[in-house]
């Protein structure tokens, strides 16, 4: 089993889901490194295909790999597509982590879900709560396939001693989001209806839930520099949680979102849609103790993400 640091310069580095919003943030942040960076296209190579990843994996040989590749989606999504949430996220990470370990990767970095958790866990969310509980259901296939994931990376560092590690990212947001009216995650949501509401002048604008539920986000160049920094910092077998330390109610989050668009009107709450979790914080003092810690504000990174959807709508329009 390798150990730490490891050196990622100089080394071929596959970034799994390179399309996706922690994928890009990844593909961002190893440019200030010296590597050479692998990606493909779905339409390429269908990681649900094991016999395609396993073909590009004996050609290309990375010696690192950042499992970011996942479907994934906000509480209608998981809820609605409970079959393909399964059967997606199972193939993805049993293909490429099978095909790491036959290839001889140096070093992969698996990444789960925060909703990997008990839904009544004991909060803040420490790594040790996972399997202790009962899932949230609207999400639970999806935390099924994660936890899988997560196991698969255990028992391949354990009876193979491959240098596989497990991070637990906390509720993102950032540019490269989700934009869809129903199978957006919370942030992407919220920014587009809050900003559609103010070019309509709506007087109104409704949120699903209660408000009560509280959670915390992190912006995702703040993951992918978390990623980065464990990747060359660390190896052993337990989960290290990724988080922002703080978190906020839905409605307090809502009015924030309000602010940084722009809209004036008043805010409602369709109570008749699910809050999930109750309460959603992780216990990051892992990380903290390895060395990271985040460093954009809510504030700062919604700014940045309103932005990045304005330049994302405008691109989609042109």
């Amino acid at each position: 089993m390798a150990r730490v640091p490891f050196e990622l310069k100089g080394k071929t580095v596959f970034v799994a889901g390179h399309r996706g919003m922690v994928g890009a943030a990844l593909v961002r942040r190893l440019a200030q490194e010296d590597v050479e960076l692998l990606t493909i296209a779905r339409a390429e190579v269908d990681l649900r295909d094991q016999a395609a990843v396993n073909k590009w994996f004996a050609a290309k040989r990375p010696q690192a790999v950042f499992l970011a590749a996942a479907k994934v989606g906000g509480i209608v999504a998981n809820n609605t597509l409970r079959a393909e949430f399964l059967y997606d996220n199972l193939a993805i990470a049993t293909n490429v982590i099978h095909a790491a370990h036959v290839n001889a990767t140096e070093k992969l970095m698996f990444l789960g879900s925060s909703c990997i958790y008990p839904k009544l866990a004991p909060q803040p969310l420490h790594e040790d709560s996972m399997l202790t509980g009962l899932l949230e259901p609207t999400n639970e296939p999806y935390a099924i396939a994660k936890i899988a994931g997560i196991k698969m990376v255990e028992a391949y560092r354990s009876q193979y001693g491959s240098d596989f590690i497990n991070v637990m990212p906390t509720n993102l947001y950032g540019r490269g989001d989700n934009y869809h009216p129903e199978y957006s995650h919370v942030v992407a949501a919220l920014i587009r209806r809050f900003h559609e509401a103010k070019v309509s002048g709506a007087r109104n604008i409704v949120v699903w839930g209660t408000g009560t539920p509280r959670r915390e986000f992190l912006y995702v160049d703040d993951l992918a520099d978390a990623c980065i920094h464990l990747m060359k910092t660390y190896s052993s077998g337990e989960l290290v949680n990724i988080g922002l330390g703080d978190d906020i109610t839905i409605a307090e989050f809502a009015r924030l979102v309000a602010a940084t668009v722009g809209y004036t009107g008043q805010i409602s709450y369709d109570t008749s849609r699910p809050d999930g979790t109750p309460r959603k914080l992780l216990d990051s003092g892992r990380l903290a103790k390895l060395g990271w810690r985040a460093s954009t504000k809510l504030e700062d990174g919604l700014k940045l993400a309103y932005q990045a959807y304005l330049n994302e709508s405008k691109q989609a329009a042109e």
